[in-house]
């Protein structure tokens, strides 16, 4: 009857790296679905200044969410991550303090003026905004008090292990799912120049995904009506491995503005992708607690996407652009047969496929644009099996092209929707359970996977159980009815002298009280983050002199340059002072490869890379013209334009305070 308790501690492997899965959330319903589908840590916007503009969330919310998250040993980090003005800066400031109070376990910022203000003792994370590209750039960083850092989603494998290899005291941050901003996080200011909204400041009109005619220097058309700066969606699965091996310990899903049904598929299929990576590597493990099981199957291609790439992780490639559409044309399900007054008729690819009412189906025109339609009623045709008939919701009339019998896609799956709609998840933290005796009764001892315990004692009168075998069984029921808690039972070890008889009502009660502590010592032992401090005397800037592409909006970011050793500081280019024609966006995609008229493409061209120069190019949509210049030797595109009159003179408008380097303009009749 005697058994030694389970020591879960003695056969740990030796763990030398932590891996945190990083999820968004749009609001804290979200965010707490986030971290049930096996989520580590949950990124949101406070009530302002995130990078997100429309994507804020009040303190009452950020408390649910922690105080839900932080039962799992999960993390909240807080988007703080604008450009401020400095009529700005106190209101950031207190809502640095409110957060922190509300439990929030980071603020992930750009602003460097932030750094000079009295913040709460919580630590601080570099926005993807910060455009870290270098080595340089993030020892930097890592050494003025940064303690996490999202690295541009631009690098390669070893220019991540180079960052990586000089940011030991740093935890490297990398996107892994979503969609691809084409620019350098922070180095585009086109929607600012063309609509006085900024992608700084958490408000970009998305410029990029407008298609665009391109023509060459002698007016040739090379590509009409194109989506030449519309990326695809960025999609890592096959990398993870190679990612960890260069360095990389959190991965980001991209999606503040994303539903819930995103949030929960994507979370749970890179749970499960992360989980085979961990069983396979005893070396790693989750940096929180907790196993999510799902009630269906995490698919990727089943949400929003405008097909998947990996980007630059493993290399330059031809067909990282969604050049035909920005938008989601979804998965291919067969093709239209028949045209009729009022329906359509269709031959599914595969005869398990069924479809419903109320999804949404595309096809491509002739002229390749995505159609898009609502199926109002569907049938399949009696003795058909891949065979249906399909009443759209607008008339027929209105499908332009569907005669040609197009390929047909779905991209809204109404019995997918309501399936991820309802409870889809479960996660539970394996807890080992010792009964033995004490003087006056018994006690319960309680730990987790993590080590965390704690024991509750029930003092009662002992008595032997007359039937040995049923006395065994009636402890072992009563004590492993854990339902309704956060833990499920690794095991139960009964380490009495013998079986005793315990009313049902004391063992539930035993039970109860000794998993309320250990969750209660869960949230009193939890990890603080703690804030790094900055290196003395304080780490030089890589460069003394800054442009524009700083983001410098406010006084104490200039002076934060100054204080490490920045001898000339210009102004944000929301300041107003480039009037002229500037870079409006720095990208690593190149229109000239993507269309195979790169010079170092052409057949045989050799030699020192950079010794090629590519004559540029101009884009066209409606009135608007901007400049595609090629830096060939870092094998960057830069978009050239000027800010519109009409955003500064709306900008004039608006009383603000902000950072100059020149006298600020006078309005007219001022």
């Amino acid at each position: 009857m005697h058994s030694t308790p389970f020591n879960f501690t003695s056969v740990a492997p030796a763990v030398t790296a932590e891996i945190e899965l990083l999820a968004p959330a749009k609001n804290a319903d979200i965010g707490i679905e986030a971290v049930n589908h096996g989520a580590d840590a949950i990124y949101i916007g406070g009530p302002a200044f995130g990078a997100r503009a429309s994507a804020g969330n009040d303190i009452r919310d950020i408390e649910r969410l922690t105080r839900h998250a932080h039962r799992y040993g999960a993390k909240v980090f807080i988007t703080l991550n604008t450009i401020l003005r400095d009529d700005e800066l106190e209101d950031a400031r207190k809502m640095a303090w409110a957060v922190h109070e509300a439990g929030a376990d980071a603020l992930i910022v750009q602003d460097m003026g932030l750094l000079m203000l009295d913040l709460p003792p919580i630590q601080l994370h570099a926005s993807t905004q910060t455009d870290i590209r270098t080595p340089e750039k993030a020892k930097f960083l890592q050494d003025v008090g940064f303690s996490q850092m999202v690295i541009a989603r631009e690098l390669d494998l070893r220019q991540i292990r180079d960052i990586a290899a000089v940011t030991p005291n740093a935890t490297l941050e990398f996107f892994i799912h979503g969609a691809l901003c084409v620019a350098y996080s922070g180095q585009c200011y086109l929607s600012h120049a063309h609509t006085g909204r900024s992608a700084n400041r958490g408000d970009c009109s998305q410029p990029c995904r407008l298609p665009y005619t391109v023509t060459d220097a002698k007016g040739g058309i090379v590509a009409h009506d194109s989506h030449v700066l519309s990326m695809k969606d960025n999609n890592q699965t096959a990398n993870l491995d190679t990612l960890v091996d260069a360095g990389i310990r959190s991965f980001k899903i991209e999606g503040r503005y994303k539903d819930m049904g995103y949030v929960k598929n994507i979370t749970a299929h890179y749970r499960r992708q992360l989980d085979e990576m961990l069983e396979r590597r005893p070396e790693l493990r989750a940096s929180s607690a907790g196993k999510a099981t799902f009630n269906f199957v995490p698919d990727p291609d089943r949400n929003f996407n405008r097909e998947s790439t990996d980007y630059f992780v493993t290399g330059r490639k031809m067909d990282i652009g969604a050049f035909d559409t920005p938008k989601h044309a979804g998965l291919f399900v067969g093709h239209v047969t028949k045209v009729a007054a009022d329906h359509f008729e269709a031959e599914l690819d595969d005869a398990d496929t069924v479809l419903n009412n109320g999804d949404g189906l595309t096809y491509l025109d002739l002229q390749k644009e995505l159609v898009g339609l609502q199926a109002n009623v569907v049938a399949r045709l009696p003795g058909q099996a891949n065979r249906w008939r399909i009443e759209p919701n607008q008339p027929m009339s209105e499908l332009k092209d569907i005669r040609s019998k197009p390929q047909l896609h779905r991209n809204r799956d109404m019995q997918w929707d309501r399936l991820l709609e309802r409870k889809s998840a479960e996660r539970l933290i394996g807890v080992w359970m010792t009964l033995s005796d004490v003087a006056g009764g018994l006690r319960l001892a309680v730990s987790d996977e993590r080590g965390f315990a704690a024991h509750a004692d029930a003092l009662l009168e002992l008595q032997p159980a007359r039937d040995v075998e049923r006395g065994v069984a009636m402890l072992r029921e009563h004590l492993s009815k854990v339902g309704g808690t956060i833990f499920s039972l690794t095991e139960l070890t009964i380490a009495t002298s013998q079986p005793w008889f315990v009313p049902a009502s004391r063992l539930n009660a035993l039970r109860r009280e000794a998993l309320e502590r250990l969750e209660q010592a869960r949230i009193d032992q939890r990890e603080i983050l703690p804030r790094a401090m900055p290196v003395e005397p304080p780490a030089p800037f890589p460069e003394d002199t800054l442009s524009y592409l700083a983001n410098v909006y406010n006084q104490p970011a200039h002076d934060f340059y100054l204080k490490h050793g920045v001898k000339v500081v210009e102004a944000a280019y929301e300041s107003h002072e480039e009037l002229g024609e500037v870079s409006l966006m720095i990208t690593k995609h190149c229109v000239r490869w993507s269309m195979s008229l790169c010079p170092k493409q052409a057949k045989g061209v050799t030699g020192v890379q950079g010794t090629v120069r590519a004559e540029p190019l101009v884009l066209q949509n409606g009135s608007e013209k901007l400049t595609l210049r090629f830096d060939c030797k870092p094998c960057e595109m830069h978009v050239v334009g000027k800010i519109k009159k009409q955003v500064i003179n709306e900008a004039m408008a608006v009383p603000m305070t902000f950072f100059r380097t020149r006298p600020a303009p006078q309005r007219a009749g001022h």
